[in-house]
């Protein structure tokens, strides 16, 4: 069968994406690697990184295959066919749902190794720039971020549009709409090892940070990345594979399965939809289910337009050059939101619906400008020239406790500001579609959020330039380079800090969007599998779904959810708590069997605490990641039941409704404020040792040590990881909505 010409230009700016990576990459490796002392340090980084992605990965395998085989055995031998299949053949139907999921899972895993790879080897080549020229080194860190932000953006957009290729050339399925449903399995296999990616790598880095913050900066009164603490070299490695190989795979599963959850609302429009309205689009259903690709494809082009425009000068703050290439990246998404509507969502002639394009355009606008607003509350609450965080240093003049208090505060109250953007965008896309085309309103939150996903490659390369410009600033500091040399890193590492508090409250901003549209793209698909008879039980005559809370299984179920998240967060924190225990142990012995450490005659032992830090880590990822995957599908099965024996046999998939809605609420606000009130405690911190409060090893810079340490798993640990659970939770339902009726 004949691809369509948008299924190839995506495939085709995919690929020229790739390229482009390739080409960052090769400029970047060209780039200085500095002095014998800094490449020792950097060396070390890399091995240990390295270690802990192999171990992890392979702990991830133990745990994926098994989930692969039951997949494959439900779909295969458990579930009934039934009329709404993408296929009639029940093993047909077992094995691409598994192949889906498998490559999902393995293109996840690669996503996140490529992100590690390459900050590894920025590290260094941002300190040695740094000696020389701020530009050169914001350059260097800004397109080592680039080569993984769009090597994971093409990745996600190939294997999605790769498997429709594939599906469709090879004739498996006769109506190609049904297409997303037999591929679903991709999205669950990219969160799912998303999840222990980030769980994982998020509890080495907090474990090592704070192990090396407390017995070094507070006990031992040395100075960060001090060479003499035994704990620095893993605090580095943690930097790696928490915020970019954890990140990278995040937001690879956050694309694919955004992506999937769009294509199956775009269906639903083209299909029914359509039907009802008396509209004919000018491409067709395909053309309609292609859009989100197309539009993702067009938001690359935008993103590496948008990188060569961060350039700044030697006196000039860093941030600018970063807000410039994204303002850069925004407006060609926006342009090329504006080519893909009138192209592929255009209404034929003399249809109904002639100016419905436009209204999608001003969807995909209104979500471009959700992600701005994201970045401008999350600056708002985690910069410290504002209000939030210097509120939190003032508070540290008082002692750690009020410190705590102030934080907990921000933390709480930066809710607000995020709900109202979310609210003001579901609502604005669902009311502009609907008035384009009745019953489309749905599908504009989907175009909303491919609008906030238009620029997720420059995005993701700001947030990997955080840890490139942290382990720089190391490297600096442990390899005794010059002071100047060192003003220059900490300018960079300032403005790191602030890109990676952007960027997580990008991804809890499209986490919130995208759930909303893989919510709907659940009730599409149970809506197509239940029986007319207890459809009439879930389905009002127009189509609406109805989640009633008042019924006690419904509510039970919606308590659960919300329950899990809050298990879930805490389980995240503790695992922190008890490897960074291991930590602080291992390096106060090491300080009082090896007293010439810290009198500079003896060297520590780096390799022990990475190996520490490793262990415990991997150890500590499993519980959690078990519990919410298991979760929604217990909560499905068992609610099932209930309602076998109390007659309603919809029961079960309404219950899941409720629960993954209440789950998706209770995760957004506690993302949010797990994730602000980690960056301001941060940065608070940090404002103090710019000299304010008496400045560094003042009582009020011990208690911004003391709540920035509280942050950092509210932060880089438990927040991030909520972000997967989220989609995580929309995705596993997906694949499995109908063994809940």
């Amino acid at each position: 069968m004949q691809l369509e010409l948008p299924l190839l230009l995506v495939l085709a700016i995919s690929v020229v994406g790739l390229i482009f990576a390739w080409m960052l990459a090769q400029w970047v490796l060209r780039q200085d690697r500095g002095t014998d002392k800094m490449r020792v340090i950097s060396d070390a980084i890399q091995q240990g990184a390295e270690a802990f992605l192999r171990r992890q990965n392979s702990a991830i395998l133990k745990i994926a295959v098994p989930v692969a085989l039951l997949i494959f055995i439900l779909y295969a031998f458990l579930r009934k066919t039934n009329a709404a299949d993408p296929v009639d053949n029940a093993t047909q139907l077992a094995i691409w749902t598994t192949i889906s999921f498998v490559l999902g899972a393995g293109c996840s895993v690669i996503a996140g190794y490529i992100g590690m790879w390459i900050s590894i080897r920025s590290n260094i080549r941002t300190a040695s720039a740094a000696r020389s020229s701020i530009n050169q080194a914001l350059q260097i860190a800004m397109r080592g971020g680039a080569v993984s932000g769009f090597l994971v953006v093409t990745m996600s957009l190939i294997g999605v549009g790769g498997l429709f290729a594939i599906v469709k050339t090879l004739g498996v399925v006769k109506d190609p709409t049904k297409i997303p449903l037999l591929i679903a399995g991709y999205g669950f296999g990219a969160s799912l090892v998303a999840l222990f990616a980030q769980l994982g790598g998020g509890i080495y880095t907090k474990a090592a940070d704070v192990g090396a913050d407390l017995v070094g900066k507070v006990e031992a009164g040395i100075p960060e990345d001090d060479p003499r603490n035994p704990a620095v070299i893993a605090d580095l490695v943690g930097d790696n594979v928490g915020d970019c190989a954890g990140r990278g795979a995040d937001l690879f599963e956050s694309t694919a399965a955004e992506n999937i959850g769009a294509m199956i609302l775009g269906a639903t429009l083209a299909g029914e939809v359509a039907t009802h309205a008396g509209i004919q689009f000018e491409h067709g259903a395909i053309g309609v289910m292609l859009f989100p690709l197309v539009a993702r494809a067009f938001g690359i082009i935008a993103s590496a337009i948008g990188l060569f425009f961060t350039k700044v000068s030697e006196t000039e703050d860093p941030m600018n050059g970063l807000n410039r290439g994204y303002y850069v990246s925004s407006l060609f998404a926006a342009v090329g939101f504006f080519i893909s509507t009138k192209w592929l969502l255009a209404v034929k002639a003399g249809s109904p619906g002639a100016d419905a394009w436009w209204k999608f355009l001003l969807c995909g606008l209104i979500g471009i400008a959700t992600a701005q607003a994201f970045v401008y509350i999350t600056q708002y609450y985690t910069e410290y020239k504002y209000r939030p965080v210097r509120e939190i240093a003032e508070a540290s003049i008082t002692g750690p406790a009020t410190n705590i208090i102030s934080g907990i505060a921000v933390g709480l109250e930066c809710a607000f500001m995020p709900v109202i953007v979310i609210c003001a965008a579901i609502l604005g896309s669902y009311f502009l579609a609907e008035n384009a085309i009745h019953g489309a309103g749905l599908f504009g939150t989907a175009v909303a959020t491919m609008g906030m996903l238009g620029t997720a490659a420059y995005i993701l390369a700001m947030d990997t330039f955080g840890p490139i410009t942290d382990n720089a600033g190391g490297i600096v500091e442990m390899s005794e380079q010059p002071e100047e040399i060192r003003k220059k890193t900490d300018r960079l590492d300032a403005v790191g800090n602030t890109t990676k508090a952007l960027t997580k409250g990008y991804a809890i901003g499209s986490a919130a969007l995208a759930a909303f549209l893989l919510f709907s793209a659940y009730l599409d698909e149970v809506r197509n599998y239940i029986d007319p008879v207890s459809k009439k039980d879930m389905f009002r005559a127009s189509g609406a779904a109805i989640i009633d809370l008042s019924k006690p299984e419904v509510f039970c179920a919606s308590l659960i959810g919300a329950m899990l998240v809050f298990v879930f967060a805490a389980m995240a924190i503790k695992a922190v708590g008890r490897a960074a225990k291991d930590v602080i142990t291992a390096v106060r012995e090491e300080f009082k069997s090896k007293p010439g450490i810290l009198k500079g005659t003896e060297k520590p032992d780096y390799g022990r605490c990475v190996d520490i830090v490793t262990q415990g880590a991997l150890r500590q990822m499993v519980l959690p990641g078990v519990i919410a995957v298991a979760a929604p599908v217990l909560v499905g099965l068992v609610f099932k039941q209930i309602g076998v024996i109390s007659g309603q046999k919809a029961i079960g998939a309404e219950a899941v409704a409720g629960f993954l809605m209440v789950a998706t609420i209770a995760g957004i606000l506690m993302a949010n404020f797990l994730n602000n009130a980690g960056g301001a405690w941060d940065n608070a911190k940090k404002y103090i040792e710019t000299g304010a409060h008496g400045g560094k090893r003042s009582d009020p810079h011990k208690a911004a040590v003391v709540g920035d340490t509280v942050g950092d798993p509210f932060k880089d640990t438990a927040g991030p990881a909520l972000h997967v659970l989220i989609k995580l939770l929309a995705t596993i339902t997906l694949v499995m909505a109908p063994f809940f009726l």
